[in-house]
């Protein structure tokens, strides 16, 4: 890992923290799934993993940890390696921004779901508690679709800029 790279995921881990704690008060609205989604998918699947273990282990430090940490470290981290690889598909094939929003919208229940598996070790009620966050997680998947609408043109541009070569080019 090149020095610039090392930065770049810095900035936007911090960028990160900055936009959970600066929606906060919005019950799972945070523009931090839709970062590491965008990054996934310029930078490459193991950045994006990278992102989303960085990016959960400083918001909690800020926000508070618990139990929760380790299963978000698991579902951010997993989006991003998916997010990776559906950039992949993007370069190559072209997926429609409509359908890039609509699997913002789905990271959004795929992380609620990720964080209600905790229920199986916990207790025997993971079906009344993922039933009981599905709220919150429509609250993630539409503040993800709305995010990623507005940061994936200005983010695109940056990283093509950035990047030099487009995707997954080595800085």
């Amino acid at each position: 890992m090149s020095i610039r790279r090392i930065t770049l995921l810095a900035m936007l881990s911090a960028l990160c923290v900055v936009g959970r704690m600066a929606f906060a008060h919005i019950p799972n609205v945070q523009p931090v799934t839709s970062i590491i989604i965008i990054t996934a998918m310029f930078m490459g699947p193991v950045n994006g993993l990278i992102l989303g273990f960085v990016s959960t282990v400083l918001t909690n430090m800020t926000l508070g940890t618990g139990i929760w940490t380790f299963w978000q470290i698991i579902s951010w981290s997993v989006i991003g390696l998916l997010s990776g690889w559906m950039g992949r598909a993007h370069t190559k094939w072209g997926i429609p921004f409509l359908v890039l929003i609509m699997y913002a919208g789905f990271c959004g229940y795929f992380y609620g779901f990720v964080i209600s598996l905790n229920m199986l070790f916990i207790s025997d009620r993971f079906i009344a508690y993922y039933l009981a966050g599905l709220p919150f997680d429509t609250n993630h998947a539409i503040g993800n679709m709305i995010f990623f609408s507005l940061l994936y043109p200005v983010m695109s541009r940056v990283f093509v800029h950035y990047l030099k070569k487009g995707p997954f080019s080595s800085i």
